[in-house]
């Protein structure tokens, strides 16, 4: 399967590298509005450099990976589709919902594998969890609780553009619920701004809980924040009848000191790189399976939908105080 590359970025790079993992697939072709970018890129990987409508043209590429930046992504969708790529394509869709139900019209009548780029669904600690929970191992699931912290926050020149917390770092945490407990009722948001001043003065939060209620009683739990100055905080836990599933943080080693005074492990890993790293090659080789093999693709643009609708729901719910009913109308679906 011959790949190109759409963004030559950090996490462009990341995906050149997962590409290169497996031997079903093949990187042949880079782009980027940053032409310097592109090359080095080209020239590390020993392909071709060169534009979007020269790779869209393009009918010995069977796939397209879109990892440019957000506002990019839609269009780059909707002209894959039109070249008869399949696609996959960096979380979100767009920052705009209505654009997102356009884009999963466009899809409906497109015959290639579509997969949106939710890796946390394939970090294998998550993915045990969850074959754990279907598997009936602790009763039914009863409540949901997803932690997930950064180290630091970003650039506020990024926090302008981002589209804001809920849709640029929380959409993660809505895909993981919905993967483990599917799509709630209603949604019910909190935020502050405890981190950064600046932060708020952009118009964003940096700090958020969010309540998801589903139509049988079962709660979802979703906490984040922009700062958590000992590493990256990632965990899901699972309370059911029957018991409880809890998935940890990654360690940077797995040495425990064990005195008098107290006993100590090592911190967290600082950054997503490090964390996901494993999960960006499995995401990959999924998509891989569908295009080569016809398997079922496990992240598709109805997902992507369904999270920048929670998404949506909350920024509406923070907005009035109020919970969101979860409608077909935010859906799409």
């Amino acid at each position: 399967m011959k790949v190109a590359l759409f963004g030559a970025g950090r996490i462009g790079k990341v995906h050149a590298a997962s590409i290169k993992t497996d031997p079903r697939s093949e990187l042949v072709a880079v782009t980027d509005v940053m032409t310097e970018a592109a090359e080095a890129l080209a020239a590390e990987y020993g392909i071709k450099a060169c534009s979007a409508d020269e790779i869209l043209a393009d009918n010995s590429i069977d796939a397209i990976l879109i990892a440019s930046s957000t506002n990019t992504h839609s269009d780059l969708i909707e002209a894959g589709v039109k070249a008869g790529k399949a696609i996959f394509c960096e979380k979100p869709i767009d920052l705009s919902l209505e654009r997102a139900h356009q884009v999963l019209k466009i899809a409906t009548s497109h015959d290639k594998p579509m997969m949106m780029g939710f890796n946390r669904r394939f970090d294998p600690n998550f993915m045990a969890l969850k074959a754990a929970l279907e598997a009936g191992e602790i009763g039914k699931g009863e409540m949901l609780a997803v932690t997930s912290y950064d180290p630091a926050p970003p650039p506020v020149s990024y926090i302008k553009v981002s589209g804001g917390l809920y849709r640029d770092m929380m959409i993660h945490d809505f895909d993981m619920c919905s993967y483990l407990f599917g799509m709630p009722k209603s949604v019910m948001a909190h935020g502050s701004c405890l981190v950064d001043p600046q932060i708020g003065e952009a118009g964003d939060i940096d700090t958020a809980v969010v309540v998801l209620t589903y139509e049988d009683g079962r709660i979802a739990t979703i906490r984040n924040s922009r700062r958590a100055p000992y590493g990256y905080d990632q965990r899901v836990e699972v309370l059911g009848s029957d018991g409880t599933l809890a998935a940890e943080n990654e360690l940077e080693n797995t040495v425990v000191k064990s005195t008098t005074s107290g006993v100590t492990s090592a911190k967290p890993v600082y950054f997503f790189l490090e964390r996901y790293m494993r999960a960006y090659g499995i995401e990959w080789s999924a998509f891989v399976d569908a295009v080569v093999d016809g398997k079922p693709v496990p992240a598709g643009i109805q997902d992507g939908v369904n999270a920048l609708a929670l998404a949506e729901a909350a920024n509406q719910s923070l907005r009035s105080g109020r919970p969101v009913d979860v409608t077909a109308e935010l859906t799409g679906a």
